[in-house]
Parts: C-alpha cells; sequence; structure tokens
C-alpha cells in the first residue's frame, strides 16, 4: 500500500468556488467559441461576394465545420475520458484559434473548405473535455444548472458576436477580422489553464462507483453507445438544434437581401434574439432542476410546439422589426427547453463517462449543423428564404414528437453493464 492521502478535505465553501470559477472559464470559452463560429455567418456575404459563391456554396462554409466538428465529438470525449480534460481543452482551443487565423489567409472556395474543416476538428476536441472538467468539479446535486449556465453561455457568445464582429468587419474587412478573434481565443486558452481548480475529491463529484455493482471498475464507452436512451435525447437533440444553426447561419444574410437593413443594424437585430436565448436557457435550467427533471416531457413538449408557432408568425411578418419580434420570443421559448432535453443525459450519466457520453449526445446536435446551413442555402436558391425557415417549423414540430419518446426520470436512462442490456 502506498502512503495515505493527507490532503485535507475541501470545504463546503471551497466546493461552491470550485463549481463557480470552473463554470466561469469554461463559459468564457463558450462565448469565444461561439463568436468563432457566428463570425463566418455575419461575414457570408461579404465572403460570397468576393469569391461569387452561390447560396449553397456558402452554406457548405458552415456545413464543412459541423460535419468534422460532429466527427470529432466521440473521440474528444473518449480523449477527456482517458487523459483528463486540462490538457485537451488547451489544446482544443489553441488548434482552433490557429485555424480562424487562417480563415484570413484563404484565397477560394477550396481553400475556405478545407480551414474550416480543420478549424471544426479543433472546436470538436472541446465539448467532450469541457463536460469532463465540470464533472470532475462539480458535486451532482449542481451539475445541471451549471450545464445550463455554460449552454446559456453558447447564446451569450451568439448574440454578442454579430455586435462585435460587425463593427470589426466594417473597420478591417473579413480577413482581418478573423486574425483579432484568433488572438482573444488563445489568450483566454492561457487564462483557463493557469485558473482551471484542481478536480474535486472523487467521493465528491460522484465518480466513486456504488460497491454493489462492479466494484473497481469504470463504465466503458460500449455501454453507452448501447444506450436507446442516449441515441433517443441524441436524436431528439438533432431536431432542435436545426433551429440555433439555421437562424445563426442565415439570418444575417436574409436580413441584408430581403430586408436592406445595414450591416450594423444587421447586428443589432441578430444580437437580440440570441441575448433572449442566452437568459431563457439559463432560465430553463433552474426550472427544470426545481420542478421539471422527472417530468421532462410535460416541460419540452409544450414549449417546442409553442416555439413552432412563433416561428410560424415570424414568417408572416411584413416588416424586419417584426420578424426579430417573433423570432426572438421563438429563440427565448426554444431556450427555455434546452435543459430538458440536455439536462437528463447530464444529471444521469456516470461521470467517468460523461465525456463520450455526452459527445454522443452531442453527435446528434452536430448531425443538424451539418444539415441546416447547406439545406437551407439549397432551398433559398431553389424556392425562398420562406421556404429555408419554414424547414425549422418542421424539425421544431419533429423535435416535440420525439421527445414523446424521451426518458422521464433518471431511473429510466440506465447505462448498462458492459455486455449487458439496458433495462426497457
Amino acid at each position: 500500500m502506498g502512503p495515505a492521502d493527507t490532503t485535507p478535505a475541501p470545504t463546503a465553501a471551497q466546493v461552491r468556488r470550485t463549481a463557480t470559477l470552473t463554470v466561469a472559464l469554461l463559459a468564457g470559452v463558450w462565448v469565444i467559441d461561439y463568436i468563432d463560429r457566428v463570425m463566418m455567418a455575419v461575414a457570408l456575404p461579404f465572403i460570397g461576394e468576393e469569391f461569387a459563391l452561390s447560396k449553397t456554396e456558402q452554406g457548405w462554409l458552415i456545413t464543412v465545420f459541423s460535419l468534422a466538428y460532429m466527427l470529432c465529438q466521440v473521440p474528444g470525449g473518449i480523449l477527456a475520458d482517458r487523459y483528463g480534460a486540462r490538457r485537451l481543452l488547451l489544446i482544443s482551443l489553441v488548434l482552433w484559434s490557429v485555424f480562424t487565423a487562417f480563415t484570413g489567409l484563404a484565397w477560394g472556395l477550396v481553400s475556405l473548405l478545407v480551414v474550416r474543416a480543420l478549424f471544426g476538428i479543433g472546436q470538436g476536441l472541446f465539448p467532450g473535455a469541457s463536460f469532463k472538467a465540470l464533472a470532475e468539479r462539480t458535486t451532482p446535486a449542481v451539475r445541471a444548472t451549471a450545464a445550463g449556465s455554460i449552454l446559456a453561455s453558447n447564446q451569450l457568445g451568439a448574440g454578442v458576436a454579430p455586435l462585435i464582429v460587425a463593427p470589426l468587419l466594417l473597420a478591417f474587412g473579413w480577413r482581418h477580422t478573423f486574425w483579432v478573434t484568433a488572438v482573444a481565443g488563445v489568450l483566454i486558452g492561457v487564462l483557463l489553464w493557469k485558473m482551471l481548480p484542481r478536480a474535486l475529491p472523487a467521493h465528491l463529484n460522484g465518480t466513486d462507483e456504488d460497491p454493489g455493482q462492479n466494484p473497481g471498475r469504470r463504465p466503458a464507452l460500449g455501454p453507452v453507445l448501447r444506450s436507446a436512451s442516449v441515441w433517443k435525447f441524441a436524436a431528439l437533440f438533432c431536431a432542435t438544434n436545426m433551429l440555433g444553426y439555421g437562424m445563426i447561419t442565415w439570418v444575417p444574410s436574409y436580413l441584408m437581401e430581403e430586408r436592406g437593413i445595414s450591416l450594423v443594424g444587421v447586428g443589432v437585430m441578430s444580437a437580440v434574439p440570441s441575448l433572449v436565448m442566452c437568459a431563457t436557457t439559463f432560465a430553463g435550467g433552474w426550472l427544470f432542476d426545481r420542478w421539471f427533471h422527472d417530468r421532462a416531457r410535460l416541460f419540452v413538449i409544450p414549449l417546442l410546439l409553442a416555439t413552432a408557432v412563433l416561428l410560424w408568425l415570424m414568417l408572416q411578418a411584413e416588416t424586419a422589426v417584426g420578424f426579430t419580434v417573433y423570432q426572438t420570443l421563438a429563440l427565448g421559448v426554444a431556450g427555455l427547453s434546452s435543459m430538458g432535453i440536455l439536462g437528463m443525459p447530464v444529471r444521469a450519466l456516470p461521470p467517468a463517462v460523461i465525456g463520450s457520453g455526452m459527445s454522443v449526445v452531442n453527435v446528434g446536435g452536430q448531425i443538424a449543423g451539418v444539415l441546416a446551413p447547406v439545406l437551407m442555402g439549397h432551398l433559398v436558391d431553389t424556392f425562398s428564404y420562406t421556404a429555408a425557415f419554414g424547414l425549422l417549423i418542421a424539425t421544431t414540430i419533429l423535435g416535440a414528437l420525439i421527445a414523446f419518446a424521451v426518458p422521464q426520470r433518471q431511473d429510466q436512462f440506465t447505462i448498462a453493464p458492459s455486455g449487458g442490456k439496458e433495462p426497457a
């Protein structure tokens, strides 16, 4: 036997401080993550004009990123579970910052596609490491709320991105704008490496196993991949994430081309819905934890159906302001549902495999990132923006239908032992 561990157990205040600092740091990185993503959507009209790209080709610039990002989800989760979160977080940040800078050096469609795919690989390593870092530094009782805070930061990034990117595009052009944000990514990576606190002891973060079930063994990836519940949530995340990817990619172009709004005006009008969604995502996490954690369908389905109605009203709006008002309401209601969709797997997955498990769920969401930009671009080229946004109504309703099949309680969402079958 080795020497006994004499490290004193952390106090309740230290546990809270560890969770708070971890969430703040990860949320900051997610904000930079989404600024880097949304920047391409805001810059699309300028890039498309410089290289004479069709809407379908512009959509492929978003889709190729999403495809690479999706394919790296499970490998990133496995690496985080095997080697720890801190190192992978830094590697991911540095990689995506480098390829953000390279975007500004592109000379045509092919070079843009290659660089954006490499950018997707860099960012694709981040979610699994992020969820792993969160699981290691929070207690199970607050984990869903903590995850809700991080998810809310996604929308904060999507909201502030147009406000930051639009003036930069006007002042420096699209190439230099990518270089500026690349530097910001490197700086926050260094900050994360220096300030991320140590993981909590296993008995506090929940990585201690039930001694009555396979003592001494850690859950493997195989049971996660065989879990029907994991894949149901992946399908739900795919259907509902079409809305976010579709709005981020095509609303700026729509407002400029169809409504005649200036670039700065587009920045403001694109920011408001995402900032509202940021607030409602956080509120949805709190509501879900407090009242609906064992009644996910009751929480999610009415919200998704209400979102679909608001999207239909958005398409009927006669003015750009009316369009933005209904878009804001739709995304605000959709934000409330986010933690009903992701809160259950965050709470129920064993922390030892939460990196790989949430990566599988996130693959579903990123399939939406692959499909939405290019499908909507094709619909715009072939029919109209109305047809493209109509696709989002259909996928939101599909999400409500899938929600009937997802587990509502933690005891229905079980990771079977290796070699076994998940309970029905």
